[in-house]
Formats: C-alpha cells, structure tokens, sequence
C-alpha cells in the first residue's frame, strides 16, 4: 500500500476513534424546569459503529505491504 494512504488512513483513523470515544462519554442531555427534571437516555450505536470504523481504519494503514 503506497505510503500516503497508510498516512491518511492513520489520521483518519484516529480523528475517528477520539470522536466516537468522546460521542460515548459526553454527558447526556438534561432539561431541568422547576421541579421537573427531563432526562434523556442516549442511544450508544453510531458511537460503537464509529469507534469501529476507526479501529478498522487504524488497523488497514499499520499492514505491512510488499517487502
């Protein structure tokens, strides 16, 4: 695989992995009115998915290529 696209897959890999990492831990949304307090339960599956397409991209740009 030619280097510049290992490079690219790397970065993007990364930026990938931060974001879903960061999209699963961010708090989740709360609505406070008075008494009434509104709690969103949030929904974990485009977090997962991203942190998978990150992994897989970290994953494809460290395979040795032809020697």
């Amino acid at each position: 695989m030619n280097k510049t696209i290992k490079t690219v897959l790397l970065v993007a890999g990364l930026i990938l992995l931060g974001y879903g990492i960061y999209t699963l831990i961010q708090p989740e949304t709360q609505v406070s009115i008075g008494d009434l307090d509104l709690i969103e339960a949030q929904d974990n599956t485009n977090s997962y998915i991203t942190i998978g397409l990150g992994i897989l991209a970290v994953a494809l740009s460290l395979i040795k290529g032809k020697s």
